[in-house]
């Protein structure tokens, strides 16, 4: 069964958009560069963030998303983000009506439910995990494998935290990976699985 991997990219002061759910300057590195990670031509980065980011995303199977996301993306038009196969989202509703039924999309009650149609989907792929309040609810069940963010030179002040509403703490291991691209910092801490005589000390 492959990893369950949460990301985004993130600002200094932890992130993921503003209080209009609009990224700011997060995208940013991902047209400063002038190598394409995409076919679409519009993603370019820098070479180094594009040997980091297009062996990530190529290892990606199946992304996790919450309906807040799927919603204000028009649900990428039936079509997953980035090539990818599937997206399952987390959502109390089903899905919207008219919504093609062939498209490869999932609407799943529930994050631990979600995740395991996911990995389900995904075989011995990576389950990516959007941050944010799912990805938090995500982590706090248990379920993450590794943290994954880009960290982008700002400071937002305000805004969607990347670790959503998570209100206890979770250790996780030094970073197993540190790259410097062009105004972005890709870092990739493993989570750190805890026995419970550990969790109560």
């Amino acid at each position: 069964m492959g990893k369950v991997v949460m990301y985004s990219s993130v600002s200094v002061d932890g992130f993921v958009a503003d209080e209009n759910d609009q990224p700011g300057p997060l995208f940013d590195w991902l047209s400063s560069g002038d190598v394409a990670l995409d076919d679409s031509g519009l993603v370019k980065v820098s070479q180094v963030s594009y040997d980091y980011t297009r062996a990530y995303w190529d290892q990606i199977g199946v992304t996790v998303a919450g309906r807040h996301v799927f919603d204000i993306t028009d649900g990428w038009d039936g079509k997953p983000p980035a090539g990818i196969d599937h997206v399952v989202v987390v959502t109390h509703r089903p899905a919207p009506e008219g919504w093609n039924p062939e498209a490869p999309f999932y609407f799943v009650d529930g994050v631990e439910a979600a995740v395991a149609k996911a990995q389900e989907l995904a075989g011995d792929r990576i389950v990516e995990v959007a941050a944010g309040n799912v990805g938090g609810q995500v982590l706090a069940a248990g379920l993450v494998d590794e943290v994954r963010m880009d960290v982008v030179p700002v400071v937002l002040g305000s805004g969607k935290r990347y670790f959503g509403s998570v209100d206890a703490q979770h250790l996780l291991e030094d970073p197993d990976e540190i790259i410097q691209g062009d105004r972005v910092l890709h870092l990739r801490y493993p989570v750190r699985r805890l026995g419970s005589e550990e969790q109560k000390g």
